[in-house]
């Protein structure tokens, strides 16, 4: 892997929405060890190591760096992945990163999930003393207080520990630098992603206020506390994390099944949901969240031009029960009779005679149907 990048895990299926996790700082990728998987079911999950922590290199930030600098190597790492638009989470200093990149880069950034973070991490003056400790005697000193500053009292995750302890001090102190100069809050009621915030009742570093208070500045956000919940979150109450995260996330889903019944009818997908069962509940969900949640919910573009499209490769795969299904589909998206059969007849051209000759067949039983309503 190449230095320039920040080393990175992927799960999931590639062809499923991604979903960016960031890290806190002093920990690895490993923080999302217990949620990652889970995630993964449905999304293309991506999960990153800061600067000089787990498998990143220490020399991608320097002394003065900024949230803008972390941000930016975030940015680099899902266009060398080929990801334009990515959901994104973030514990602490991760979801600060987050928080970023919603303000300066919102066309990136489908959704937004800030987990035991903060819009500011309580001044520049601890955090410019805790740089210049780390500098001088490196990570070591923090050790010993890691599992008081991360977990509830008799709970540990030993290596996440050791990651704080391995972590590079020139790297660990920029990404201080970073804490120290960050205050976003004048910024926040420009996020337009839907955002949610997750806060840990028991989390002394990034207490809930601060969760509240990006909850009461972001238009349409949602606020989740967690009880018996410290500041790394998604290790210590992986449950609890992966139930609001899905239920954040499964927004797709439901604006693709809102969308889906626009564009096919309520009749039809009534009658697709009555006969899902265990064994195709995945792919209805897939079709919901992808198809109709990711693709025909694209503004690029329109759905008349979408119907035109979708009608020309059913008839070059020989699909003539969906063309049915989506000749209604084109009518409800304004294409008019005669449009459908200008459609139809380029396929002649394209697709051959008699595959043309079939979806005229198929469509004419439509159109007649629809002209006897």
């Amino acid at each position: 892997m190449t230095e320039k990048l920040l080393n990175h895990r992927a799960e999931g299926p590639t062809s499923a929405p991604p979903l960016l996790l960031g890290p806190s700082l002093g920990t690895s990728y490993a923080l999302w060890d217990k949620v990652a998987p889970e995630l993964s079911i449905t999304h293309r999950v991506v999960r990153w190591d800061l600067p000089g922590h787990g498998g990143s290199a220490p020399g991608l930030i320097g002394a003065g760096a900024t949230m803008g600098d972390l941000a930016g190597l975030v940015l680099a790492l899902a266009d060398s992945l080929g990801i334009e638009r990515f959901a994104y989470a973030g514990v602490s200093l991760g979801g600060g990163v987050g928080l970023h990149l919603a303000v300066h880069h919102p066309e990136r950034v489908s959704s937004l999930a800030a987990i035991c973070s903060s819009a500011h991490f309580n001044g520049s003056k601890p955090w410019e003393e805790r740089a210049e400790l780390v500098r001088r005697e490196g990570t070591g000193p923090l050790v010993e207080s890691a599992d008081a500053r991360w977990f509830t009292p008799g709970f540990t995750v030993p290596e996440l520990v050791r990651d704080q302890r391995d972590a590079d001090p020139e790297a660990y102190a920029a990404c201080c630098d970073a804490l120290a100069a960050f205050d976003l809050r004048d910024r926040l009621p420009e996020i337009s992603a839907p955002t949610l915030l997750i806060a840990g009742r028991e989390d002394k570093a990034t207490p809930p206020p601060h969760l509240r208070e990006i909850a009461d500045a972001v238009p349409g956000a949602a606020l989740v506390e967690l009880p018996g919940a410290a500041h790394l979150a998604p290790a210590q109450c992986p449950e609890a994390v992966l139930t609001a995260l899905r239920a954040h996330l499964g927004g797709g889903a439901r604006r693709g099944m809102e969308v889906r019944r626009e564009v096919l009818g309520d009749a039809h997908v009534d009658r697709a949901q009555s006969r899902q069962t265990p064994f195709t509940a995945r792919f209805q969900d897939f079709i919901s969240r992808y198809a109709w949640g990711e693709i025909w919910t694209d503004p690029t573009l329109s759905r008349r031009e979408r119907s035109m499209i979708t009608l020309t490769a059913l008839v070059a795969h020989g699909h003539y029960d969906e063309l049915a299904m989506h000749v209604r589909a084109a009518r409800r998206n304004g294409l008019t009779p005669e449009e459908i059969g200008a459609v139809l007849l380029q396929t002649a051209v394209y697709c051959g005679v008699p595959a043309a000759n079939s979806a005229f067949a198929a469509a004419q039983r439509v159109l007649a149907e629809d002209d006897d309503l």
